[in-house]
């Protein structure tokens, strides 16, 4: 043998370690593989679920961005409406033929079930306690007949949309009368 040849250090071990070495190399690199395999896979997953939580808040504000501006077209139809009500009750009895009247209160009726069929409501609002997040108060009004922080006349009528108050009702509010102690 060479002096070379006693120097490589493959020649030092026999067949057998070399098998046990590159066995001992392969499951380390299987190993790893495996490791990197399971970090992509958690990856992988984890991007696929933030795809879906952004095509889900991407649909969610789509939605409300569609309500928003219905709610917009409702609000001007609501504003329409309540000039019909108040021109339908200023209308002296002789001031016009009866079918311009049947024929104002036919559009009044249409207006009030497009805004029903869009899923309108109005806010039940006389009689009620007050809520502020439902009702403005614009007048108080001392009465012995309802409770205090009761709603005794809607002057202008609320409506809710979707759940959410569109506009809210505007109100008097029964106060109590003062006390003769006062």
């Amino acid at each position: 043998m060479s002096e070379t040849d006693r120097d490589d250090p493959r020649d030092q071990g026999g067949p057998a370690e070399e098998t046990a070495a590159e066995a001992c190399g392969q499951s380390a690199e299987l190993e790893e593989a495996l490791r990197e395999k399971d970090q992509f896979r958690a990856l992988a997953m984890r991007a696929q679920a933030d795809l879906e939580n952004y095509r889900r808040r991407a649909a969610d504000e789509r939605e409300e961005l569609r309500r928003h501006g219905q709610s917009r077209l409702i609000l001007k139809v609501l504003g329409v409406s309540d000039d019909m009500a108040r021109a339908l009750e200023h209308i002296p009895g002789d001031a016009v033929a009866p079918g311009w009247r049947d024929g104002l209160e036919m559009v009044r009726r249409g207006i009030d079930h497009l805004l029903e069929t869009e899923g309108v409501a109005q806010i039940e609002a006389l009689g009620a306690p007050f809520d502020p997040a439902r009702h403005e108060a614009v007048s108080f009004e001392e009465t012995a007949g309802a409770p205090a922080g009761c709603v005794t006349a809607v002057i202008r009528q609320g409506y809710t949309y979707g759940g959410r108050v569109l506009r809210a009702a505007q109100v008097a509010v029964a106060k109590a009368p003062p006390s003769e102690a006062d």
